[in-house]
Order: C-alpha cells, then structure tokens, then sequence
C-alpha cells in the first residue's frame, strides 16, 4: 500500500496559505475578455516550450511560437515535440471547461499517446511499458536510478490513485497533487514521454482540485529556469527497490509549491502590464452591475435601472461591454432576459 513520506513543515504550511491568498486576488479581479484570450494563448506557447525544453528540445521560444502559428505539415521531431504538447494542452483544457476529464489510468495513457504520436513506435504509444528502463543523467548520460519493474507498474498506479480518491478530502490539494507528480515519476509507467504527461497530467489534478492551470499558468515555466534543481528535486537515485520506503517527498512539496507561487506571481505581473483602453475599462456603474450579480446570483434590466439613472439605450450598452469582455452573458430573451457572471 502506498503511504508517502513527508511532514508539514512551517514554509509548506506558509507557502499553501501564500498560494491560497494570490488565487482570492486573482479572483476578485476583473480583466477583459480580449487580455485573458491573449493570456492564455501565451501560457500554452510557454508551458509547450519549457515542458519539452526540459527534456532537452533544442528549440528556442520564438521558434516555438512560430510553429504553433503556422503548424508545419513536414514537422522535425523536435517540432512534433512541441506540436504533441500543446495539442495535449488543448484537449485537456476543453475537457475541463466541459467537466468531462476523468482522472484515471486512462486519462495518463491518452496524455502520453499524444505527446509520443509519431515519435515513438506506435505499439508504445498510449501503453504501459512492458520492459525494463532506467535513467539516465542528462549530462553524465550515467544510469542514476532504476524505476520499478514492469509487471508492477499497474498496481503501483493503482495504489496511487486509491491514495488521491482517499485523501481527497483530507489532505489539502496542493500536497495530494504534488505526490502524485513525484510518485508518477518514481513508478515511471511509459519507456517515453513520462516527464511531459506527469506534468500535464498534475494539471489536470490541480484543476479538478479547483486551481485550474490551465488557463493562464504554465509551472513548467518555473521547472525550465532551473532544470537540474528540478531533476534533482523531482527525482530519486538508485535502485527503486532499495529506496521505496526510504522517499521523502517533503523537500519537492517546498519546492513544488514554491513554484505554483512563482508562476502565479508571474501571471499577475503580466496582467498588471496590460494597459487599461476604452475597450476593457471598467467604470463605477459597471462595477455596480458585477457587485450586485455577485450578491444577488443575477441581475435584469429592471434591478440595474434601480441602481442607477443611465438611459435604457445607455445601459444596453453597459450590459453589452461587459458581455464583450467575457464578464457576464445574458440568459434568457425579452422580459425574461437576465444576466450573470460567466
């Protein structure tokens, strides 16, 4: 049975309240619909990038962006790389904005079949490995840990999974969510791609956890400033049978956090940035609308013209802005007509 070694350390506890704090602020905020777009097309060109740039693609950021663009039909590997990743990243995302992601087995397998289509033989694609592996240092290329052996890669997942349905109200997410990154990569269930679909697929858990990182967060982005310091911290050396029951996991929980820090106080530099024009300015009446939606669940034209003395035409027009931007949506039509947040 799967029970991971770690203790609750003061910076753990302090960087969860952190992260639990910048998520309220982030979501009290308001930002128009056309910067969040951009916002999120940029979070996916960074997470493709520095995901795959972890596992030693060579390409540079700008030469991604260009491919995600232009989508080359006669793509290098390395172009695949970055192409599988982020193809990954968007059937996720849809799968979380429709609520249909189940996070399972089967889940890992789908994950690791894109991000390894037409890179690696088709037969291990989407599968369990069914043969031995190691690891390898990048820069010595020294075997430095030797993964469990195939025939239980099954049950160690299993077992994992049992602890995440377990705790899932007990344990706080964050915590559940960074034993699942490292044990994912202990167990180290695919011949390929185990690095990119343990990355993506905490995503999935972080957000069914409620701490969506889909949507403008890319922690790989964190992970690629310092490679070796993620290797060493996500990582473990020797023989899986010898140290099983000797992994810590409080050392990568501190610096999993951190990270999930970081990126979010990246996230809210950047949004800082954008400049405020006509187009996504809120005004104190359009305030009045999101604040009174806020209390009440909704708001009609009828409510809205009580809480101020603008024109029918005028407050159309407020209605409309805030729509626009991706704020409110309207609901229903004629005098059943209402409004509330999307």
């Amino acid at each position: 049975m799967f029970v991971p070694k770690y203790t609750i350390t003061n910076k753990l506890l302090a960087n969860i309240k952190r992260i639990s704090e910048i998520i309220v602020d982030l979501n009290n905020r308001n930002f128009s619909r056309v910067v969040l777009l951009d916002m999120e097309r940029r979070a996916r060109e960074i997470s493709a990038y520095s995901s795959t740039s972890i596992e030693g693609n060579p390409l540079p950021l700008t030469d991604v962006k260009r491919i995600l663009k232009n989508s080359p039909e006669n793509a290098r590997d390395s172009e695949k790389e970055v192409l599988n990743y982020n193809k990954a990243l968007i059937e996720l995302d849809n799968l979380i904005k429709a609520e249909k992601e189940i996070f399972n087995k089967g889940l890992l397998l789908k994950i690791q079949q894109t991000i390894t289509n037409g890179l690696i033989e088709k037969y291990r694609c989407g599968k369990i490995r069914k043969e031995s592996v190691f690891v390898n240092n990048p820069k010595t290329r020294r075997t430095i840990y030797l993964p469990p052996d195939y025939q239980e890669v099954n049950k160690l997942l299993e077992e994992l999974f049992f602890y995440l349905d377990k705790n899932k109200n007990i344990v706080d997410p964050l915590i559940l969510a960074g034993i699942f990154h490292k044990q994912f990569v202990v167990i180290h269930p695919f011949v390929d791609g185990n690095g990119r679909t343990t990355r993506l697929a905490t995503k999935v858990l972080l957000a069914k956890m409620g701490l969506n990182t889909f949507y403008l967060f890319s922690f790989e982005n964190y992970y690629n400033q310092n490679v070796s310091r993620y290797f060493q911290e996500v990582g473990v050396l020797g023989n899986y049978y010898d140290i099983k029951d000797k992994i810590d996991f409080t050392s990568w929980l501190e610096y999993f956090t951190d990270g999930i820090i970081d990126e979010l106080l990246r996230v809210i530099k950047e949004l800082e940035k954008e400049k405020i024009s006509p187009d996504n300015e809120l005004k104190e009446y359009h305030l009045k609308i999101i604040a009174y939606i806020k209390k009440k669940g909704y708001i009609t034209d009828r409510d809205y013209s009580a809480l101020t003395k603008r024109a029918k035409p005028t407050r159309n027009l407020d209605f409309r802005k805030l729509i626009t931007n991706g704020i409110i949506e309207k609901v229903g039509k004629g005098k059943a007509t209402y409004y509330k947040l999307k």
